[in-house]
């Protein structure tokens, strides 16, 4: 197999036709892949935002531009920042806290990956007391997180690591994994930054278990990328190239874009401190293309142009050299990025000393001398505090460590003499453990029984409060129907009224009969409901029918008062439940909505689709009923006799097997009236599905 020196310089043609190629086709999937999701969540905000009944202001609505917002961070400043302050101005309107937090966290990063932290950390801490203030836990660890790697980028590591602990202790409480991976990754990074390879690989041995735990693949590669970067730095080229080589497969596969621009860049980097010019080129090509359609990260492009600047120097390409050294000391300064200044400045020292041109040369020497030393204060320093955040570590474990071995010295005075106490007390242990097992005996005997008997009077009063219910119903709302068509009958049997005046009861006879025979219909379902005695067999039901049904069952009624009866139905609806039962419901419904509306009244029977469920409505212009009623009509307690408009009896049971059939179809019911207005019942019943098919 060819040497990478030995490929480079036979294929150089072949070589720089396949790097066109392959970047040309990444770009090509990066603005894809990127823009997907992005897509995918603004289309769902158009579909929301052009709805009827749309508002603005919806919690909904501002969760998705919250999310709308981070989809653009690294892509599209602008769009972040735009979206980010509308969910801001409208959380603020309707005091949304979940959304200012959100929104304020979403400003932050901006001004942060602009370089503006001065107003980025206010936006960062004033979300960070809403969240504490609401007791949310998820965003109070991932403001911590921003805000350490605010601090970090400052170079303020102490107070980075300050901000790691924190949100460690708390990600801790909430069990979150991936941030414990993630906090313990920065404290990683802050080691690295001080050159202490040997605590940075402590740390990150414990984010790779977390990693392993979690079984996240992309996760996994951010760490081995970061790794890359560390072996790199310790010239442990090797272990370098093994990590980022692998975390390259995984972004390219999974197509994360952004951390694959880092990748390259890291890549490029590993071969440029090799002095293989040629491979490190080719690498940060790759790089530079994905920053160049849609990545917007400044930080790790001030990284890639003075890495370019330093290869083409290597390559002897001087003007190039300048070229990208200058764009990345501009972008430092831009966001006020002092190791970016310090690299780029030496970068365009050694151009300008190389092609003679001693004044420039030396501006650059004097402002990469003064910001080193600056940094180099600020590193000692850091280091100094990071040290004696370890040390105060230790001292406190110390401490603890000799505090229970103060503690372990007492408890041994006490175990002698409580051996003796166990002895005398292991003896009457005994004697009495023997008494505890004849008592746990009898104890147990009589729970069983005491159980047994609370069962059987929860049943007897079940029947009780059944039986009451029922001769209640029997002898208040049956007798006095039937005890009035008996005394008609009598009557002209006994030659008092004429067959003229008896053809004249007959409307009212047939009347009667019939609420006689819909109240035994209703008792007859219920009584066999509360024997368990009705098996519910829910199949695929057509809905339209079941109300056809029952308009034409009670159209004579509904007539006699000159109401109308208004069937809005959409085509065909199909529902997944038992026949007979949600026939028993729509009947008592219409029945009850034609008895309590007035003449000349509408009713309408409506259903919606909801989710999985079919939601129908059966609403009237009747008389309504006042709140106290609309509590109590549901209630197994209730037995309330009521009358309609005109004077038509009800049982109130009619309700409670209504409530009871729909809770069998896994459906709930509830009621919406205002007084002299008219009434509106609501239940909903399961819709068929289509692997239903073969049930109907």
């Amino acid at each position: 197999m060819l040497s990478e020196k030995n490929l480079i310089l036979n294929s150089k043609t072949s070589l720089a036709l396949f790097v066109l190629c392959v970047i040309a086709l990444c770009s090509s999937f990066a603005v894809s892949a990127q823009t997907s999701k992005r897509d995918s969540l603004a289309y769902k905000l158009q579909r929301l935002e052009s709805t009827s009944r749309f508002n603005p202001k919806d919690t909904t609505h501002i969760n998705l531009l919250v999310r709308l917002a981070f989809s653009y961070r690294y892509l599209d400043a602008d769009s972040l920042y735009s979206v980010a302050k509308r969910a801001l101005e409208y959380s603020n309107e309707i005091d949304y806290t979940y959304g200012k937090i959100k929104g304020l966290d979403a400003l932050g990063n901006y001004y942060y990956d602009k370089g503006e932290r001065k107003k980025s950390m206010p936006l960062f801490k004033e979300a960070l007391e809403l969240a504490k203030e609401i007791d949310d836990i998820e965003c109070e660890v991932s403001i911590i997180n921003t805000l350490a790697q605010n601090y970090s980028f400052e170079g303020n590591y102490a107070e980075a690591l300050n901000w790691n602990l924190k949100g460690i202790d708390l990600a801790k409480k909430i069990e979150n994994q991936e941030m414990l991976s993630i906090l313990n990754e920065n404290i990683a990074g802050l080691y690295a930054e001080q050159k202490d390879f040997k605590n940075a690989l402590m740390f990150y041995d414990t984010v790779q278990k977390i990693n392993r735990g979690l079984g996240n693949e992309v996760i996994d590669a951010e760490t081995q990328s970061n790794m890359a970067s560390l072996y790199k730095d310790a010239k442990d080229f090797k272990n370098a190239m093994f990590n980022i080589n692998r975390s390259i497969n995984t972004f390219e596969k999974n197509k994360i874009y952004d951390w694959l621009a880092y990748a390259y860049e890291v890549k490029g980097d590993i071969y440029l401190d090799q002095e293989k010019f040629k491979w490190a080129l080719y690498w940060y090509d790759q790089s530079n293309m994905l920053f160049k359609h849609q990545i917007e990260d400044d930080r790790i492009k001030i990284q890639l142009m003075n890495g370019m600047a330093k290869v083409y120097f290597g390559l002897e390409k001087d003007s190039l050299s300048l070229e990208y050294a200058k764009k990345g000391l501009a972008l430092s300064k831009k966001i006020k990025s002092l190791q970016g200044q310090i690299d780029c400045s030496e970068t365009l020292y050694k151009v300008h000393k190389k092609n003679g041109d001693n004044p420039e040369a030396l501006a650059y020497l004097e402002t990469f001398k003064t910001l080193s030393d600056s940094l180099s204060k600020d590193k000692n320093k850091q280091s100094l505090s990071l040290l004696e955040t370890k040390l105060h570590y230790e001292q406190e474990k110390q401490k603890l460590i000799e505090s229970n071995e103060e503690a372990l010295a007492k408890q041994r005075n006490y175990i002698y003499f409580s051996v003796i106490i166990l002895l005398i007390l292991s003896i009457i242990t005994f004697v009495i453990r023997r008494s505890e097992n004849i008592q746990r005996k009898l104890n147990k005997e009589l729970k069983e029984k005491s159980q047994a008997i609370t069962q059987r009077e929860a049943q007897l009063h079940e029947i009780n409060k059944t039986n009451t219910k029922l001769f209640s119903i029997i002898g208040h709302d049956l007798r006095g129907p039937i005890g009035g068509l008996q005394g008609i009958l009598k009557m002209f049997t006994d030659g008092e009224i004429t067959t003229k005046e008896l053809v004249s009861f007959i409307p009212k006879l047939k009347t009667d009969v019939e609420n006689i025979s819909f109240t035994l219909n209703n008792l007859l379902s219920w009584g066999m409901n509360q024997l368990n005695g009705v098996v519910t067999k829910p199949k695929r039901v057509s809905l339209s029918q079941l109300v056809v049904n029952n308009i034409q069952l009670l159209s004579e009624v509904a007539k006699s008062k000159s109401i109308k009866i208004i069937n809005q139905l959409p085509e065909n609806p199909r529902i997944w439940a038992d026949n007979n039962q949600i026939d028993i419901v729509i009947r008592n419904l219409l029945s009850n909505a034609i008895k309590f509306t007035p003449e000349n009244g509408l009713i309408t029977i409506d259903a919606k689709e909801k989710d999985n469920m079919w939601q129908i409505s059966v609403r009237d212009t009747g008389i309504g009923m006042a709140p106290e009623m609309q509590k109590s009509i549901f209630k197994d307690s209730s037995n309330v006799t009521t009358y309609g408009t005109n004077n038509e009896k009800g049982t109130g049971l009619g309700l409670s097997l209504c409530k009871e059939m729909v809770h069998k179809n896994k459906g709930e019911i509830w009621v919406e009236s205002v007084p002299r207005k008219g009434t509106t019942f609501f239940f909903t019943v399961p819709k068929a599905q289509n692997r239903y098919q073969k049930a109907s």
